[in-house]
C-alpha cells in the first residue's frame, strides 16, 4: 500500500501578477490531481507575510489565555456563528447526523468571526447568518490581528476558486457570481484543558469526524499532531502542515458541485497526550461558503456519464444551516449520508 501524504502545490503564480499562464496551468493540474485523490493540500507560495500570522497566533494566546468566565461572556446563540464556544458544547458529528446519543462532546473551544451585513453594503442578507462580530476588549490587539489575518486568509480563498476554474476547465471568474457576498466564517480553535479536568481514557474527542460545510477551506495550523484525514484506503492519518504552508481541504459543495471529482475529505482531531496531558495545539479555519442565495448544483462537465448527479441542487444557505444545526445545535443532520457512510466505514466493528 502507498504511503499516505499530503501533495504540495504552489500557488504563487495565482498570486504574484507577472506569473505566467505555464506555470498556473501546472498549478492547476497539480490541485486537481491532489483534489481527486486526497481531498487535503499543502500550499506554499500565498503570500501571506510572516508578521501577519505571528501577529494572529500571539492574538489567539492573548484570548484562550483570558479566565473560563470572561470567555464565556462572548457566547451567541446556537443560531448566530459568532463568539466564543467553550469546551463540550460542539459536536462536529452531529452535522454529519453521527454522534452517541447526540451528546456534545468536543473538547476544543473556540471563537469566531466572520463576514457581516455591514460588510456588503446594498444588498439585502439575513441578519442570523451575516452577524455582525463581537469582539473581546480584554485581549489587547485581537481586533486588529484578527482582522488583518481575516483578509489576507479571505484573498488566498479567492486566488483558490481562480485557480479552481482553470483546473475544472470553466470559464475565468466562474466563481465570482457565487461569492460576490460569500458567508465566509474564520473559526479560532485552541485545544488544551487544565490537567485534571478530563480522563484521558483513548476516547476523548478534539474535534469529531466531519466534513467541511462549504466550498474551500484554509486551515492555519500548529506544527502539532492532532488532525487526522481519512484516505481512500479507510484508514486515519496524521496530518500536519509543512513550513511555512497552509493546509487546503474542500467542502462539501464543491464535492456536489464536482459530482465528487472533487471530494471534502472527513477529518477530525484526536487529542495528542504526552505524558499523560494533553499537547496544547492551535487552528484557524477560514470557511469560504459562498452566497447565501446561491444554488449549488453539479457541473455540466461532472455528470455522470447518463447526465445525472448524486446530489440534488441545494442553495448555500439551506446546506450551512443544516450543517450548523448538528455541530451547534445538537439536531442531528438527516441530510448527510453519504459522508456518514464513509464515517462508519472507517469506525473499527
Amino acid at each position: 500500500m502507498n504511503e499516505f501524504t499530503v501533495p504540495v502545490v504552489d500557488i504563487s503564480a495565482y498570486v504574484d501578477p507577472a506569473g505566467t499562464a505555464e506555470a498556473r496551468a501546472a498549478a492547476a493540474r497539480s490541485f486537481d490531481a491532489a483534489a481527486r485523490t486526497v481531498g487535503f493540500v499543502q500550499v506554499l507560495g500565498h503570500g501571506i507575510p510572516t508578521a501577519v500570522t505571528d501577529a494572529f497566533g500571539a492574538a489567539l494566546d492573548s484570548f484562550f489565555g483570558l479566565p473560563l468566565e470572561a470567555k464565556k461572556s462572548y457566547r451567541t446563540p446556537p443560531e448566530i456563528n459568532r463568539g466564543y464556544s467553550p469546551p463540550k458544547t460542539e459536536s462536529l458529528s452531529l452535522s454529519l447526523g453521527l454522534a452517541p446519543s447526540n451528546r456534545m462532546h468536543d473538547f476544543f473551544e473556540a471563537f469566531n468571526v466572520g463576514a457581516a451585513r455591514s460588510d456588503y453594503p446594498g444588498v439585502d442578507l439575513p441578519v442570523v447568518d451575516y452577524a455582525e462580530n463581537v469582539w473581546p476588549e480584554e485581549a489587547d490587539g485581537f481586533r486588529e490581528a484578527v482582522a488583518a489575518y481575516f483578509d489576507e486568509a479571505g484573498r488566498v480563498a479567492r486566488t483558490l476558486t481562480t485557480m479552481f476554474a482553470d483546473a475544472l476547465g470553466l470559464p475565468p471568474g466562474f466563481f465570482e457570481r457565487y461569492t460576490d457576498h460569500s458567508l465566509d466564517v474564520l473559526r479560532m480553535n485552541n485545544y488544551a484543558l487544565p490537567p485534571g479536568e478530563v480522563t484521558l481514557d483513548g476516547d476523548l474527542t478534539g474535534m469529531g469526524e466531519h466534513t467541511d460545510y462549504g466550498i474551500v477551506t484554509v486551515l492555519w495550523a500548529d506544527q502539532v499532531r492532532g488532525l487526522q484525514v481519512l484516505g481512500r484506503d479507510g484508514a486515519w492519518h496524521d496530518v500536519m502542515p509543512a513550513d511555512g504552508a497552509l493546509l487546503i481541504n474542500l467542502g462539501d459543495l464543491m464535492a456536489r458541485w464536482t459530482n465528487e471529482r472533487w471530494m471534502s475529505t472527513l477529518h477530525r482531531v484526536k487529542p495528542p497526550i504526552v505524558e499523560g496531558c494533553i499537547e496544547r495545539r492551535r487552528s484557524a479555519a477560514f470557511f469560504h461558503d459562498g452566497n447565501i442565495d446561491a444554488v449549488i448544483e453539479t457541473l455540466p462537465t461532472c455528470l455522470d456519464a447518463d447526465g445525472t448527479s448524486a446530489y440534488p441542487p441545494v442553495t448555500v444557505g439551506e446546506h450551512i444551516r443544516a450543517k450548523l444545526a448538528g455541530s451547534r445545535a445538537g439536531v442531528a443532520n438527516t441530510e448527510a449520508e453519504r459522508e456518514a457512510a464513509r464515517v462508519l466505514a472507517a469506525r473499527p466493528a
